[in-house]
């Protein structure tokens, strides 16, 4: 574990600062402020995120706001990891033909291998038409990945938002469970072709914005209607109050 420990300046920490609000009824909302530091507990960022949560029997609408407001002039240098993730059960991860090899940005390796697996049965597309690995590193306005829990058919889509920086996003999608939209990851994701180095001057503010739909039942939701959402969704413009 060495090169955790020597590695360790290059990290710092999402600090909770505390639950701003929280209310119910046919929508739910929660929203809190955090302060992302380095090492030595310097605030860089102010962090103000709100939730709200909406469904039906059959579906669930989580729509994420977030304001980043720097304390100090900051750069987001270019990275794969990032903006919104998430790690997935077993059932929707891809199933592996081969022993896999991933290399994150600080140059650590890890081996996903390959099992007479007969659980995954996760695929994903996008608003492109890419499907399975062929997702990663390519744009998309809306990525979905579905595959079958049980009986049930599961979809869990991202849906980006225009006045996002770096629209439509790039999906840091990988079949090992990992789902994420990444719009700040262009120099890894064009093999040095192109580069997004996203900077901020004290006091300025930038906002992302996304849209998660999840659903089960006999089908999951069509390219066509996800386009309907992405349309809608995409003449939305809330704030933080």
């Amino acid at each position: 574990m060495d090169w955790i420990f020597g590695k360790k300046y290059l990290y710092g920490w999402i600090k909770t600062i505390g639950v701003l609000k929280t209310s119910g009824g046919t929508t739910g909302k929660l929203s809190y402020r955090a302060n992302w530091t380095n090492q030595k507990s310097d605030v860089l960022l102010e962090e103000t995120t709100e939730f709200e949560f909406a469904g039906t029997q059959h579906q669930r609408i989580i729509d994420r706001i977030t304001v980043l407001k720097a304390v100090t002039d900051v750069v987001f240098t270019d990275n794969k990891e990032g903006m919104l993730g998430l790690r997935v059960s077993h059932e929707l991860q891809m199933p592996a033909m081969k022993d896999q090899k991933f290399t994150d940005d600080k140059g650590n390796m890890t081996v996903v291998k390959v099992s007479a697996d007969s659980i995954a049965s996760g695929n994903y597309l996008t608003s492109e038409g890419k499907q399975a690995d062929d997702v990663w590193s390519t744009r998309a306005v809306w990525c979905k990945l579905y595959g079958k829990i049980g009986n049930d058919s599961i979809s869990i889509a991202i849906i980006d938002h225009p006045q996002n920086p770096n629209y439509p996003t790039f999906w840091h999608a990988r079949g090992y469970g990992l789902f994420a939209a990444n719009p700040l990851g262009e120099k890894i994701f064009t093999n040095g072709k192109s580069e997004k180095n996203l900077r901020l001057k004290k006091n300025e503010s930038i906002r992302f914005y996304y849209r998660i739909v999840i659903t089960d039942g006999d089908k999951t939701l069509t390219p066509s209607q996800l386009n309907e959402m992405a349309t809608v969704f995409g003449k939305m413009n809330p704030v933080i109050k």
